[in-house]
C-alpha cells in the first residue's frame, strides 16, 4: 500500500499530519506536485515533481496508483478516478471517498460548479479549521489501523 498526496494544493497542516502518520505506520508516502517541495528526511516519504500543466500531477498519481492505495486529495474528479482504480481517496476535511459514495460527491461538486459558473452562488468551501484537521487525522488513523490489521493478519496466515 502506498499513501499518495495530491500535493499541489494540499494544506501544510494536512501534510504534517501525513508525515507523522507515515513514520508511525511505516507507510510509503509519495507527494506529487508541479513544484519543488520540502519533505522530511525519511525512508518512507518522497516527493515527485512533475511538469506544470493542468492535471499533470493527477495523471502521475493515476499512472501509479494501485488497488488498496490511499490518495489524499481535495479534487473530487481525481477521487472518482482513484476509486474506479480500486483505490480509496481521502479529502483534507476527513471525508473518505469509496465506491459507495464518490458518485454522490461528484454530482454535488458538479452542481456547485454549475451554480458558481452561472453566478447563482459565489465562493468556495470555508477555510480549513481545527475540526477539519481533527476529522482528517481521525479518518487517516482509522484507515491506517485497518490496513495494519489486515497486513498483520496476512502475515500470520502466510506463516
Amino acid at each position: 500500500m502506498v499513501l499518495w498526496i495530491d500535493a499541489d494544493a494540499c494544506p501544510g497542516p494536512i501534510k504534517e499530519i501525513v508525515f507523522r502518520a507515515a513514520e508511525r505506520a511505516r507507510i510509503q508516502t509519495v507527494l506529487v506536485a508541479n513544484h519543488a517541495m520540502r519533505v522530511p528526511k525519511s525512508r518512507y516519504i518522497r516527493a515527485v515533481q512533475v511538469e506544470s500543466g493542468f492535471d499533470i500531477a493527477d495523471a502521475r498519481i493515476l499512472q501509479d496508483v494501485a488497488a488498496g492505495d490511499l490518495v489524499v486529495t481535495a479534487d473530487i474528479p481525481l477521487a472518482a478516478r482513484v476509486v474506479s482504480a480500486a483505490a480509496i481517496a481521502l479529502n483534507p476535511r476527513g471525508t473518505l471517498y469509496t465506491a459507495d459514495n464518490v458518485a454522490d460527491h461528484l454530482s454535488r461538486r458538479n452542481l456547485m460548479d454549475e451554480l458558481r459558473s452561472s453566478g447563482t452562488i459565489t465562493g468556495g468551501p470555508p477555510a480549513l479549521n481545527k475540526t477539519n484537521l481533527q476529522a482528517f487525522a481521525n479518518a487517516l488513523d482509522k484507515f491506517l489501523s485497518g490496513y495494519a490489521r489486515s497486513r498483520d493478519s496476512a502475515e500470520r496466515t502466510a506463516r
